[in-house]
């Protein structure tokens, strides 16, 4: 975990690649008093943070930044939305994205525990400009739990669901309307081509394990006892209201109906082997 001052740095390293002219490797490791390994190390770590992280011909970097261009916040109000979004939006996704505006715009550091997911803002504010936009995407390597793969995602995106935890989209090879986690998502990556598929887009609102309507749903009905019903609502918070204490049995109980089987057979495998 890196402690706050390390992540201090690395909020420096990238608000001075965000000012021009760009800067040569060993003009930043000089501003930083580091080493140019260091540097290098940081370049990867923010390219890695989707930041959009470019080199001219003379080996000088930048990163071309057009998030805040006509906003500009005063101190005291980049401060009091910070606090406000903390504190009200925690589960919500667009926090990041607000978060990295108010970083952008403002002379507000966010540091420690408020530094910015900058990958999951930008995430969604690709697949929003995208929506708007009517255009497909590419979602790069995106982490499946149902086929248990790693691949990219041609798809045309046309809605978010309930707190930005997943976006629709139609996908392009499949031929279907599938909901896609963000935090499953490594980048999203224009392709220059509109919605082909327009007609065939239906919203697929997913159950409380994030799983879209396939034609069939399944009824579970399980005992669960303190540690499983702990560990359920920590990983999948929004089968809570699913959840009822049974005095009489001293269990937990859960009784929902579901698209897929396979996360609850996961999560009770998972729950055996502990």
């Amino acid at each position: 975990m890196l402690n706050q001052r390390k992540i201090l740095r690395v909020l420096q390293f990238i608000s001075y690649l965000e000012q021009r002219p760009p800067k040569a490797v060993n003009q930043l490791a000089e501003i930083l008093e580091t080493t140019e390994r260091t540097v290098y190390r940081y370049l990867e770590l923010i390219r890695e943070c989707g930041f959009d992280l470019h080199r001219d011909k003379y080996n000088r970097f930048f990163i071309h930044n057009d998030n805040a261009q006509g906003i500009r916040f005063t101190t005291e109000e980049a401060k009091y939305l910070k606090q406000l979004v903390l504190t009200t939006g925690k589960s919500n996704k667009l926090k990041d994205a607000v978060l990295s505006k108010i970083y952008l715009a403002s002379d507000v550091n966010i540091v420690a525990g408020h530094l910015v997911n900058a990958k999951n803002g930008r995430i969604v504010e690709r697949l929003a400009q995208a929506i708007a936009n009517k255009e497909q995407v590419i979602l790069k390597r995106y982490h499946s739990i149902n086929s248990e793969t790693i691949s990219d995602r041609l798809v045309e995106p046309f809605g978010f669901t309930d707190n930005y935890h997943t976006v629709m989209a139609f996908e392009i090879a499949s031929g279907k309307n599938k909901t896609y986690h963000l935090d499953r998502i490594t980048a999203v990556e224009f392709n220059n081509r509109p919605f082909a598929f327009v007609a065939k887009h239906e919203q697929q609102i997913p159950d409380a394990f994030g799983f879209s309507f396939q034609g069939e749903q399944h009824e579970v009905a399980l005992d669960l006892s303190l540690k499983a019903y702990l560990l359920l609502k920590d990983e999948y918070p929004l089968t809570i209201p699913y959840v009822k204490f049974n005095p009489k049995k001293d269990l937990y109980e859960l009784k929902i109906e579901v698209n897929d089987l396979k996360p609850i057979q996961r999560f009770m495998k998972g729950m055996e082997q502990l």
